[in-house]
């Protein structure tokens, strides 16, 4: 059974304080949507403008890396899925769990990312790079360019995403995250908004080209 909810002003309901914290991150997805679908507009017109270009830099992405990320933070869905499920039935054991689970695979994907911007850079795999091996050549660099602006801003969407489920282990050691559940549904909300992202990315920037 749920704990009872803690509400906040104006609310006097648990279920119409859900609906507006739901509705209002929603809305707030919603922006987020068409932030990112501003930029894979401009991938395909990119892309269509040189696919053969596209392809050559594409081809040097590191596959491996990238469906190892894409596992990382797949599996952190499910983990966080499940705290999210566990904090609301008052299962607090299960919830703490998975929610560390979630920090964990979170964080190893930075930590995987950050290794994969290592060789990139080792491999002068950056278009503002002096010995950048796709000078001149329009649809390697445009590919190089998308790679490196939309990964680091995904990045920054999912620090930020770690910050928040911290916050809900914060919330679980002070024994009140039974009672603030629905913070952790929004949460979890979130947090699928950035795997989706990062699971539409792993096609375009890893498999282009192979």
């Amino acid at each position: 059974m749920s704990a009872t909810p803690i509400l906040v002003e104006p609310f006097e309901e648990a279920e119409r304080q859900r609906e507006a914290m739901v509705f209002g991150l929603w809305l707030f997805l919603a922006t987020e949507i068409l932030f990112f679908g501003g930029f894979f507009f401009l991938y395909a017109v990119a892309r269509m403008q040189d696919p053969v270009g596209f392809a050559r830099g594409a081809a040097h992405a590191n596959l491996l890396l990238g469906t190892v990320n894409t596992i990382l933070l797949m599996t952190s869905s499910a983990t966080l899925t499940i705290a999210e499920r566990a904090a609301r039935d008052g299962w607090m054991r299960a919830a703490r769990w998975g929610i560390v689970f979630t920090l964990v695979l979170g964080t190893a994907f930075l930590v995987v990312k950050g290794f994969e911007y290592r060789e990139d850079l080792a491999e002068h795999l950056f278009p503002a790079a002096p010995d950048f091996p796709f000078t001149g050549e329009t649809g390697a660099t445009r590919f190089w360019s998308f790679y490196w602006f939309i990964t680091l801003v995904h990045a920054i969407h999912l620090t930020i995403g770690l910050g928040c489920v911290a916050r809900l282990l914060w919330l679980e050691r002070r024994g009140t995250l039974a009672r603030r559940w629905m913070v952790a549904e929004v949460t979890t909300l979130y947090w699928h908004l950035v795997d989706i992202v990062w699971l539409l990315l792993w096609p375009l920037l890893y498999l282009v080209g192979r």
